[in-house]
Parts: C-alpha cells; structure tokens; sequence
C-alpha cells in the first residue's frame, strides 16, 4: 500500500484555483516534469506572492489549505504538477468536484475536513507533519514544536477513492482489477 504523508506547507485561503496552481501559459508544456518548477507560482496569499524557500517546497509531501480547493478550470495539469512534485496529500474543508477526483486518479489523497478541524491544524506552531492512516481515516498532524500536542483529524473517504489512491491512482487500479 502506499505511504500517505510527510512534511506540509500551508496555503491558508479559500478558492485557490487552478490558474494559481499551474499557471495556464505551461498548459502546452508535453511532460508532466517540464511543469515541476510552476507549482504554485502565480498564488498570492494576503495579497504576496507564495515565495518559500526552495527546500521547504523540495521536502513538502502535503498541502494544508482552507476551501473550495482546486476551482476553476477541470485542467488534469493542476493535478499532474503536485504529482511530479510528490505532494501525495492535500487536505482542505472542500475541493472543487473534478480537481478532488483527478487527485484520486492521479493517487493523490484529497483529505476533507470540517473548518474547526481545519482551523486547529492552521493554529499550530512549527513546521508540520502529517501522517496518514488511510485504514482509521485519520491524519495525525504533529509539530517540531516540543510544546505543541499532535493533532488527531478523522475523516470520511468511500472504499473506492480509497482503493484508488492505495493502488496508485486509476492506470494502477485499473491493472490489478481488470
């Protein structure tokens, strides 16, 4: 089964959509790595430019954002751009419908939570870790703050989106069922 989890960056806005995930003047590029050094560079939060340094982005494995993730567009590019970055997580309050299910094909996890839950993992100190337990439906979302208690998030994710991600993604599921 695959490993869900690791090191997170945080994006803390609603509707970020897929115009600032992967700006759409790379749409033409013809491999999925040709837009690995695009992920997020048009995005602005309080009205900045996302801008972390580069070993942050290299060791992030999860994105923690607020709702309607992924509106806009239905571009597969949004998706394929955290792929070749091995972002294998996103957790929001919401994702826009076709951005949430091209992450499942792509075996990306989309981790769902309420806004208070949410709320609690924008409220710790430190760089965060999430870790997932796809079998409890649980992330485990810890600080390097030693004064900062981990942070236990249930969700809810149907058997088959969770056979997806666990398989890889739809060409790998597709493989070992049909």
């Amino acid at each position: 089964m695959k490993a869900f989890g690791g090191p997170a960056i945080l994006l803390d806005r609603n509707d970020i959509n897929t115009d600032e995930i992967i700006p759409a003047k790379y749409l033409t590029e013809i491999t999925k790595t040709a837009l690995k050094p695009h992920l997020l560079e048009d995005l602005l939060l309080d009205g900045k430019p996302f801008a972390p340094p580069t070993e942050v982005m290299d060791q992030a494995r999860v994105v923690i954002t607020r709702a309607n993730f992924g509106c806009g567009s239905s571009r597969e590019h949004a998706v394929w751009v955290f792929e070749v970055n091995d972002i294998n997580v996103v957790i929001a309050e919401s994702f826009a419908r076709i951005f949430r299910q091209n992450m499942f094909n792509c075996g990306i996890l989309a981790v769902e939570l309420r806004k208070d839950q949410i709320d609690a993992l924008f409220s710790m100190r430190g760089n965060i870790s999430v870790k997932v337990d796809l079998g409890c439906d649980q992330i485990i979302a810890s600080s390097d703050d030693t004064n900062q208690d981990d942070r236990i998030c249930t969700f809810n994710l149907n058997s088959f989106d969770k056979d997806l991600v666990s398989a890889g993604g739809w060409l790998p599921y597709a493989d070992r069922k049909y």
